[in-house]
């Protein structure tokens, strides 16, 4: 008997009309459906009229969960493995198994579709293609702090809790400033879908009189752009007067709470 073949398949982040011809034809073709919560996935399936065998495949039992998978493929069976929303393996489950599959000699095959970082990046200004993404933020204010601080020149795309996210907008303030640039992204795909885009103060204002549940998307924007327009003027004139670069940049940092390695870098090439 030949192995099977094992699946990630994308689902709808909101709107059940997102799924996929492909996709549907996967999750009928399959022999057994991983899934984060059997009830979850069971509106969605029950929808599509797909009737299959289910297996919880959570991160609390992934090792074991991709153990009785591998079986499975060895023994010829196709498995296809979904998550509550999305693309398995982003910020998901499904990472271990892919792995381990790999380290067999067998193939994953991603079934794409709906995932909501694109949708937020398609949604929203942007000044290049280059982000990073790094699932959801850190719970710790100084890990936050570090992670701010290490991609200022980069756009960082992140997820965050509703319960976390008047905190998490506060430390931004603290360490990038007020006028910021940061998008966030609420019940992408669904009835009340909303998008805010404007200064971190601005947004952060707005959460604390307004609704703020639903999953939460947003992009940090890098702050290079933003020093280059706003503190040139400053930077020419502290040059004039004699100040070396790192006075500037420590004096416009703790005046304008930017970021001291933007500054001192802008500081080199405006001389």
């Amino acid at each position: 008997m030949g192995k099977g073949q094992f699946y990630t398949v994308a689902t709808p982040i909101g709107n059940l009309s997102d799924i996929t011809k492909r996709a549907v034809e996967t999750l009928n073709n399959a022999d057994i459906i991983a899934c984060e919560d059997k009830r979850v996935s069971a509106v969605l399936l029950s929808s599509l009229n797909i009737k299959k065998p289910l297996m919880v495949y959570q991160k609390h039992n992934e090792q074991e969960a991709s153990e009785k998978i591998s079986d499975y493929i060895n023994k010829g069976k196709t498995v296809a493995l979904i998550s509550d929303a999305g693309q398995p393996c982003i910020s998901d489950p499904g990472k271990i198994i892919v792995k381990k599959l790999y380290e067999k000699g067998i193939k994953t095959t991603n079934i794409t579709g709906a995932c909501a970082i694109t949708t937020l990046l398609a949604s929203v200004p942007r000044d290049d293609e280059i982000f990073c993404f790094s699932g959801f933020l850190p719970r710790s204010k100084n890990e936050q702090a570090s992670l701010f601080e290490k991609f200022s020149d980069t756009d960082l795309v992140f997820y965050e809790s509703p319960n976390r996210l008047i905190e998490t907008l506060e430390n931004i303030i603290e360490k990038r400033g007020s006028e910021q640039k940061i998008a966030i992204g609420r019940e992408l795909t669904k009835k009340f879908e909303e998008i805010k885009f404007d200064t971190v103060q601005n947004v952060l204002d707005y959460y604390k009189e307004n609704t703020l549940k639903g999953e939460i998307v947003g992009i940090l924007y890098k702050t290079v752009s933003q020093n280059r327009q706003n503190y040139d003027d400053e930077i020419k004139k502290l040059l004039k007067e004699g100040y070396t670069a790192k006075d500037i940049s420590l004096i416009i940092s703790l005046l304008c709470k930017a970021n001291k390695k933007d500054i001192y870098k802008r500081v080199n090439e405006v001389k």
